[in-house]
């Protein structure tokens, strides 16, 4: 058994399950059960399974091994990327969302004020086919809080350390 890769998976799986309770605890509103495959939100799960990566090998095969250097290059890019480009995303995506649904009560708007039923749908829009617009849009929990991807590193390394304690402790 690779050790490492074994540990960066069980962070994953951890960081995902307890994304819920600690929406529970953090912001009720926003607690759904969804969380556990949703992308972002507390804590990173990407951020945790690469610290753990990094972690299990830094225990493995010490901290001046060259698996360290390359998992931990791609460690920072992936906790970059989830504070930047992701997150900013899914904040676009929440303001499409917005721009959408203003879009609709001003064509509810309009077709009220009209009493004729012609069509007041723009072209663009109409080519669409947006009777399953909910499943079309970006999340807001896409990217991360730099809180997020702190608490995610943590998570990781002490997820490597408990898998760690237990695989040498029982084999």
């Amino acid at each position: 058994m690779y050790l490492p890769l074994v540990t960066s998976f069980i962070a994953i799986i951890f960081t995902q399950l307890i994304k819920y309770p600690i929406a529970l605890v953090l912001n009720r509103k926003r607690a759904r059960i969804n969380l556990v495959t949703a992308t972002g939100g507390m804590p990173s799960s990407h951020s945790a399974a690469v610290s753990s990566l990094i972690t299990a090998l830094a225990l493995e095969y010490g901290t001046d091994s060259p698996y360290v250097a390359i998992a931990t290059v791609f460690g920072v890019i992936i906790m970059f990327d989830s504070m930047g480009v992701r997150r900013q995303s899914g904040e676009q995506g929440v303001v499409l969302d917005m721009l959408y649904h203003h879009h609709e009560s001003e064509m509810e708007h309009d077709k009220r004020k009209q009493s004729t039923n012609t069509d007041t749908t723009h072209p663009m829009i109409a080519e669409y086919n947006l009777d399953n617009y909910d499943d079309l849009i970006i999340t807001k929990y896409l990217g991360h809080k730099p809180t997020e991807v702190i608490v995610g590193v943590l998570t990781g390394y002490l997820v490597a350390l408990v898998c760690r304690a237990i695989y040498y402790g029982l084999f």
